[in-house]
């Protein structure tokens, strides 16, 4: 399948009817919609992973790499906006199981919540939080396998630096969970004579930290 056609295609559409929500008077003053692509330096997370064979337990850790996405917002005044963040990265496993090794896997994350600024953009530096809900999506590359879908949220800080009313740098520190159910089975695949999966996960919650450098267009 083209990876291409699995992208999201919602965060348009929930864009448009989020701003026809608005009051006017939000709309008429000031910046009301700001798009953010950026890319960052992704790293943790993992799976403690059951043995049936040998019960016991080893992990399986996610690769430190890149990831990138697009981060946007709308104004619901001039100290907030809410946010539909999509972020992804390509990433592989790390484990002493054989049937692990070379496994890679993309993550891809589908978010919605809000940010929260404490200054005005008028000032040199304004710091923000910004705390997400949705869905992180575990896709295996190994043919055959399922792909996962889970319910994920995100916790982030960092700095946005304006150059002008309409262009700021975005700094970003932002923390990735996803929650998974103990002693779940993850990437299966069926014949009709036997099922196999690829991970069984003890714990309870895969978590991502990154870094971030986003450029913010604000209209």
């Amino acid at each position: 399948m083209n990876r291409s056609t699995r992208r999201p295609h919602l965060a348009p559409l929930l864009v448009c009817v989020l701003i026809g929500l608005l009051p006017p008077a939000v709309m008429a003053d000031g910046p009301r919609f700001e798009i953010t692509p950026f890319v960052g330096a992704r790293f943790g997370g993992g799976f403690d992973v059951e043995n049936d064979t040998t019960d016991t337990t080893t992990s399986a850790d996610l690769g430190s790499g890149v990831g990138y996405g697009l981060d946007l917002g709308l104004y619901r005044d001039q100290r907030g906006f809410y946010e539909l963040l999509y972020s992804t990265q390509d990433t592989s496993l790390d484990s002493i199981d054989p049937a692990l090794h070379n496994l890679d896997i993309r993550i891809d994350y589908l978010q919605f919540g809000g940010t929260a600024l404490f200054a005005d953009e008028s000032e040199r530096f304004v710091p923000f939080v910004s705390l997400t809900i949705g869905a992180a999506r575990l896709e295996p590359s190994r043919s055959g396998y399922s792909s996962e879908t889970k319910f994920a949220a995100t916790f982030g800080t960092g700095l946005r630096i304006p150059f002008n009313d309409r262009i700021v740098a975005t700094l970003g520190l932002r923390g990735y969970a996803t929650f998974l159910q103990s002693d779940t089975a993850l990437f299966c695949a069926s014949t009709p004579t036997n099922a196999t999966c690829l991970v069984k996960s003890k714990g309870s919650a895969m978590v991502q930290g990154e870094g971030s450098l986003g450029l913010t267009i604000r209209f």
